[in-house]
């Protein structure tokens, strides 16, 4: 029997909608109080991704969450991370009688797009398939975090001048630092050998690529080339990826390319024919059609978005 492919969730609005949730105040970034959040039973082991990052911290879940192909070591009061284009399946505990609580941030890439966390959020490395295990919290640490994110609603909550996402950014990385700390307090010592290796593969192959000025001169990888780094023939290493994400090797690639090509849009003055050239691309028009396709608009129309 073939796999379903997960179900993918493009924007926020859509997973608030999905959610039964009133609309985002921010259609990039939201902060969502987890006990407003029900998982229909028919929601129950199956596969979702998003298209945007999720930090949260939860409390009395009654459903255990499968990442990376393995299940997450997860409990009351952990703090959980996820990274856009990752699959995460939920499955209901019907014993269970808790009620969660806790809150989700959920934050889209083009929300930080032409700040210092565009290029940066990607380092944390609690982001990766390879962190197969939940942030556990102290009580301090949780009421810290707290702070933090509440300090992102009440912008949220007054979004209406020129500082506010500033303001929010600075909150933002604070959040991340301090996971960051708390994550190598934790995790220091353990062996994050869980996770799906051909995932982690990927995920840094792609990421090592698409930073290396000298690989792009060679153009952008081919299908043929990632096979052959993870040591797979090109058909079962598509019809793994499907399995797993959905996606096939040449959508993974692609996805890398769009994510770089938004940084370079709105971090740098580089032209398109620039960054087309830059990423590998031989014609300009060519890499216009793709970013069209995947973003829904043009390279120039994208960069525009963020002088207004």
């Amino acid at each position: 029997m073939a796999a379903t492919a997960p179900f993918r969730v493009r924007t926020i609005t859509e997973f608030h909608r999905l959610n039964n949730l009133p609309g985002p105040l921010h259609p990039l970034i939201s902060l969502v109080d987890y006990a407003a959040i029900r998982h229909p039973e028919e929601r129950s082991g199956v596969s979702v991704v998003f298209d945007f990052y999720s930090i949260s911290v939860k409390r009395g879940l009654n459903f255990k969450m499968i990442y990376g192909q393995q299940p997450y070591d997860f409990d009351e009061g952990v703090m959980f991370f996820l990274a856009p284009g990752q699959v995460l399946r939920v499955e209901l505990d019907e014993s269970s009688k808790t009620e969660p609580s806790g809150w989700l941030l959920l934050v889209h890439p083009d929300f930080l797009a032409n700040t210092t966390l565009s290029k940066g959020i990607r380092q944390y490395g609690y982001f990766g398939y390879a962190a197969n295990e939940a942030l556990f919290l102290s009580e301090r640490e949780e009421q810290l975090l707290y702070g933090l994110t509440a300090h992102i609603g009440q912008e949220l909550q007054g979004y209406t001048d020129r500082f506010s996402k500033q303001i929010i950014v600075a909150q933002l990385e604070a959040l991340l630092g301090y996971g960051d700390r708390f994550y190598h307090r934790q995790f220091v010592t353990r062996d994050n050998s869980g996770s799906h290796p051909t995932l982690n593969q990927l995920e840094t192959l792609l990421d090592n690529y698409f930073n290396d000025e000298e690989q792009l001169r060679q153009g952008i990888p081919t299908v043929l080339f990632v096979a052959e780094k993870v040591h797979m023939s090109p058909n079962y290493l598509s019809s793994l990826l499907k399995t797993l994400t959905g996606l096939n090797t040449q959508q993974h690639i692609h996805e890398k390319l769009i994510a770089k090509a938004k940084e370079k849009l709105s971090a740098t003055d580089l032209t398109v024919s620039e960054i087309a050239y830059s990423l590998g691309f031989e014609h300009v028009p060519s890499f216009s059609k793709l970013f069209k396709q995947k973003a829904g608009q043009s390279p120039v129309e994208y960069r525009q978005g963020f002088k207004n």
